[in-house]
């Protein structure tokens, strides 16, 4: 009895870590390219300074979301011209620059207000190793002000965090 005891617990400290401790998965390299912004919505007002202090306030929300969750690390590329965005970018370089960025994923959207009330969120991410598109999402937000927008992102946010990613 006591050597099958002994057995036992050999077997359960050799699957942990020397303080007894499971190791976390290192976070997944990720770049998160700027979203773009499309306004067909025909609202009469000028309204694209806030849309773009929208947009850029989503982004760096969900860089702070990702990392936060331990599940991401966030890494900067930089773009010549800025933004760094996926329109007017060929994808094969975005992709190739987020590798070479040390990235494993790529993550980049877009925006799109087709009414005063409803706006469309896409996200993409690649699998730049295998250079595929491993999460695709379409989702409708309701309204235009700062609230609509922070909990769109906290729902895309959450989405992300929750899938399960490659490593490595």
């Amino acid at each position: 009895m006591r050597t099958v005891t002994t057995l036992a617990l050999s077997i359960v400290l050799a699957s942990q870590s020397p303080f007894g401790l499971t190791a976390e998965p290192a976070p997944v390299p990720i770049v998160v390219l700027d979203f773009d912004y499309v306004d067909t919505s025909g609202e009469p007002r000028e309204q694209s300074a806030f849309h773009r202090a929208q947009l850029e306030s989503l982004v760096q929300s969900l860089k702070s979301d990702l990392e936060r969750s331990a599940a991401f690390r966030v890494v900067s590329k930089q773009c010549e011209p800025t933004p760094c965005a996926r329109a007017g970018s060929e994808p094969v370089e975005l992709v190739a620059a987020a590798r070479s960025a040390g990235a494993r994923l790529l993550l980049f959207g877009a925006i799109h207000k087709a009414s005063t009330l409803v706006q469309w969120a896409s996200v993409q991410v690649v699998d730049v190793q295998t250079e595929r598109v491993i999460f695709n999402r379409l989702m409708s937000f309701r309204g235009d002000d700062a609230r609509a927008w922070q909990r769109a992102e906290a729902f895309l946010a959450k989405d992300i965090v929750a899938q399960s990613w490659p490593h490595g």
